[in-house]
């Protein structure tokens, strides 16, 4: 195998967050559905909130996207390359001590 292969990696960290919302969820809490109604709809009355789909939102921590490139022959090998190419970098911290792969292309 001949070529190289592009990966790219984030790091994974202790206080990384993920969390999913339903609409649902939203449009049945009052505080939202108060600050809703005051941006979007001032100065109107007898105004019902309703979910009509399975919308979601989704808050996650904001990661950083890191790439380096490697032989094909290398594939097997690419999360232990990517932590070697954190650590060299300086991507793994206090309380970062892994990586991910996010995506990986070859490249002739």
């Amino acid at each position: 195998m001949q070529g190289k292969i592009e990966v790219t990696y984030t790091v994974i960290c202790d206080k990384d967050t993920y969390k999913e919302i339903t609409i649902k969820e939203l449009v049945s809490n009052e505080k939202i559905v108060k600050l809703l109604k005051s941006e979007f709809a001032r100065g109107l009355r007898n105004l019902e909130t309703s979910d009509n789909g399975e919308g979601k939102i989704i808050l996650q921590t904001e990661k950083a996207l890191h790439t380096f490139v490697v032989e094909k022959q290398d594939f097997a090998d690419l999360v232990e390359l990517a932590e070697e190419d954190a650590r060299l970098n300086k991507h793994l911290k206090k309380g970062c001590q892994a990586v991910e792969i996010i995506d990986f292309t070859t490249i002739d």
